[in-house]
């Protein structure tokens, strides 16, 4: 990943949660001419997305604890403490939809609702 999208407040990935993996990869490839990769990660298989051979977002399942949702492209936010912005989030009147957690060998991250019920995901990036 190219580091100005490691920077605190650059928009850095965005990822499609799905119900039919399969049909997004066949509509998307299409559509916008990307590439793809499955990377297996634990519990699921995951799709990296790609164009000009730079990784720039993903494409899974819905994950179970977000079952019935309608399909949907989340946005990621680099930050540089994922547990501070949450923090900060709802003392400015936001929600924590999904509270911070780890993601193995990635980072660590949390799904915020905007008090006006937009939702975006902040993401601090591993150190390498």
């Amino acid at each position: 990943m190219d580091e100005q999208f490691k920077q605190h407040g650059a928009f850095s990935w965005c990822e499609l949660l799905t119900s039919d993996v399969a049909a997004a990869k066949a509509f998307y490839t299409k559509l916008f001419g990307w590439e793809t990769e499955e990377m297996s990660v634990p519990g699921m298989t995951y799709t990296v997305i790609k164009a000009g051979g730079k990784e720039i977002g993903g494409i899974m399942n819905v994950p179970p604890e977000a079952k019935g949702m309608p399909p949907a492209w989340g946005s990621y936010v680099t930050v540089d403490d994922v547990d501070r912005t949450a923090k900060a989030a709802e003392q400015l009147g936001g929600k924590i939809l999904m509270p911070p957690q780890d993601i193995p060998d990635v980072g660590r991250f949390c799904v915020i609702q905007d008090p006006q019920g937009a939702v975006i995901n902040a993401i601090a990036y591993l150190k390498r």
